[in-house]
């Protein structure tokens, strides 16, 4: 009985998280909504972290890293504007709740993680919730992944001062990348769409994320 009625607290927080911190900041992509609705995001923190999993702030995973705030994470997804056939590719896994976000919607997620350990345990969670349209690997994401390119749309959960060169060569014509742009103090989420070759760049809102560490992103 006490593993129903934590389902069912859980499944109340996500509503209330959905309503007062997505769909009122603005959101309004359904598929975005809805894949918020459904992905259990406690499951992607610590246990002692689960009573907060659905609060407006984001929480630590570990090797300092952080999964996102909720409504940073429904921000970004809508800027890639998912219909369900692209092929995306994440830089920064993290603790796999961002990945999981995008397999609802997209066709196929790459997503690549820089620490092993965070890599395994967040392949655990994805593959304990059935996921079958992600592939996982471990390396440093500001190269992107060559060998799957090109991709419809990329999404870096990691700050660089610039956008790095080999996503922008990966990434499809007409196709959208999301990046937090700045120094390792303070950025602005920057959506570029590509166009004969080029980025035209939107910026988005100012964010505070954690490095992207690698050959295009900060030195170590």
């Amino acid at each position: 009985m006490q593993g129903f009625y934590d389902k069912d607290l859980y499944r109340i927080a996500r509503e209330k998280m959905v309503k007062s911190q997505i769909v009122a900041r603005g959101i309004k992509d359904e598929k975005v909504i809805q894949a918020m609705l459904k992905v259990p995001r406690h499951l992607f923190v610590e246990e002692a972290l689960r009573d907060q999993a659905y609060g407006d702030f984001p929480l630590p995973i570990g090797k300092g890293q952080t999964i996102s705030q909720p409504y940073i994470v429904a921000l970004m997804t809508e800027a890639l504007e998912l219909k369900g056939k692209e092929r995306v590719l994440e830089v920064g896994t993290g603790s796999g709740y961002q990945t999981a976000i995008l397999a609802e919607i997209a066709l196929w997620v790459y997503t690549i993680e820089r620490d092993p350990d965070l890599s395994e345990k967040a392949k655990k969670v994805l593959l304990s919730l059935g996921y079958k349209n992600i592939s996982l690997k471990i390396g440093d994401g500001s190269l992107g992944w060559p060998e799957a390119a090109p991709f419809d749309a990329i999404i870096v959960t990691a700050a660089s001062p610039q956008i790095p060169q080999p996503l922008v060569d990966q990434l499809a014509e007409g196709g959208r990348i999301v990046i937090p742009v700045g120094d390792e103090f303070s950025q602005i989420l920057v959506k570029g769409i590509k166009k004969d070759g080029i980025l035209k760049i939107q910026t988005l809102e100012p964010v505070r994320f954690v490095k992207l560490v690698g050959a295009y992103g900060f030195k170590e």
